[in-house]
Parts: structure tokens; sequence; C-alpha cells
């Protein structure tokens, strides 16, 4: 592997992500001692900027919002799972000076999945309409998923969820948010909302739920992921998306076997350290 390369993460805001504590543990654990990972934040204005300030040491780049689909413009190509959802959160940089665009998210989702026992399901729902929501029906449809109804706000969310459906193959009902409580009797639930979105829904969760993958990670559990756990259901939670995501990135951009249990590890850690109450 190539010494002195570097890879970092972009976003706005960015100062709260995991990818540079995951991505160095696992090139300490891959033993690259000249690779760096930083984090920059870069909004949509200063994106070309950024990436024509780029040299020839950078091996590849992390991407999260505003920037997944912004960056597409501004690639020489793309892979078919980026194009199938128009969101780009990884981009590679070839030997000859190419910049390639990929998503980790949704093979990310379905590794997540595979690792609590989700194969396949008859149906499911999705909480929420934006863009983690498309990449969660791509997941889906991956996994031969029946029938999935979204339950959105709005009908503009409701049409945009309708076309990534039939663009991706999956049967998509729309249902409207005021009756999310109906979801949670889904054998498997996706929870693509900002924090604090789905507290209310925790009262609603079954007796013998079914599997929750719920997409935040900061703050950790959710109050529906809390309830979902006490009641003996399986869940899948955002450090587990980000560690498997993050791994399909390392290996893309360094050629090694990324250290899965390292960086998990090392994400937990963090994610501790945040969560510890400050002395007064």
């Amino acid at each position: 592997m190539p010494d002195d390369r570097r890879a970092a993460v972009l976003g706005s805001p960015i100062a709260h992500s995991l990818s540079p504590v995951l991505h160095r543990a696992a090139y300490a654990k891959l033993g690259l001692t000249g690779w760096r990972y930083d984090r920059y934040e870069v909004d949509e204005a200063g994106l070309p900027a950024f990436l024509q300030g780029l040299d020839r040491t950078w091996a590849g780049l992390s991407l999260t919002m505003p920037l997944k689909r912004a960056i597409i413009p501004l690639l020489d190509e793309i892979s078919e799972t980026a194009a199938s959802v128009e969101a780009v959160n990884t981009v590679l940089f070839t030997e000859e000076g190419r910049r390639v665009g990929e998503n980790t998210d949704i093979p990310g989702m379905i590794a997540a999945m595979r690792e609590r026992g989700v194969e396949r399901v008859e149906r499911a729902a999705v909480l929420g309409a934006g863009a983690t929501a498309s990449s969660a029906l791509a997941a889906l449809a991956r996994i031969q998923v029946g029938e999935v109804t979204a339950y959105v706000r709005g009908a503009a969310r409701a049409t945009e969820m309708r076309q990534w459906g039939e663009r991706l193959g999956v049967r998509v009902r729309i249902a409207d948010w005021a009756d999310a409580a109906e979801a949670m009797s889904a054998p498997l639930v996706f929870a693509t909302t900002p924090a604090g979105s789905t507290d209310a829904l925790a009262a609603a969760v079954p007796e013998r739920p079914g599997a929750l993958f719920d997409v935040l990670y900061d703050p950790w559990p959710t109050a529906l992921a809390a309830a979902w756990s006490a009641r003996g259901g399986a869940v899948v939670g955002g450090l587990d998306l980000l560690v498997h995501q993050a791994v399909l990135q390392v290996e893309r951009m360094t050629g090694g076997a990324a250290p899965l249990a390292a960086m998990r590890e090392a994400g937990e850690a963090a994610l501790a350290a945040r969560q510890r109450p400050t002395a007064p």
C-alpha cells in the first residue's frame, strides 16, 4: 500500500462526525502510519474550490450532507449504486486523476441488517422521506422486501417516495405521518427522521416487535430504540450503519481488509465519551 496518503470527510456541519475516529482506527490496525484522515467544513458553494485544491496524495473523500448530490456534476463517473439514488457518499481518486463517486451507505445498510439476522422481510415501514429514506428503499430492494409503507408529511414527500419506489422496483404505499404508530407492527421498521421525531412512537412498540433500523447514533439510544430493545426486538443503530459504510470506504481507499471490530470499538468509545456527563 502507498505511504503518505490523505483522506477526509466533508460536510456542513461536520464537527460531530465520527468518521475520523473510525478511519484512523482502521489505519492504526492496518499499519498505515503515513495515512491521514481529517474533517473539513465544506458547503455546496465551497465544494468545487476544495476539489481543485487537492493533489495526488489524496486517496479519497467521505461526504455527508449537504454534499451527497452536489458532488455528482463534479465527478468523472459514478457507480450504478450511487446513480440509483442520485447520492454519492464516497469519492475515490484514481492514479489517472479521475474522480469516481460511490455509495457505501446502501451496502452498509444491508451489511448492518444481515449482522442482526435481517435477510428478507415480507413487508417494511419507512419513517420519513428524505435522502436516507431513498437509500433505505434501495437497501430493501436488495433484500427482496415485499410492500413498503412510507409514513410521510405532505403531498410533495409522498410523490417523491412513490417515484423512488418506481425507480428502485419497490412497491411503496404512502401513509400519513399522523398514523405512524401503525408502522410499529411491521416486521422491519426503518426510522430515517431527525432526532426527537420518533420519540412519541416509543409507547406504540408492540409486545413482540420485529426489527428496528434507527439511523441515528447520537444521542443513543433514541427513545424508540430503547423501547424496542426493552421488548426484545432486534435493533440496528446508526453506529452500525456508520461503521459498515466506513469499512467499505477504507477498503476502497486503501486496498486493505478493514478491521470491523476495531472500528466499531473506536466508534463506541467515542460515543460513550460524548455522552459522559461533564463535571460541574
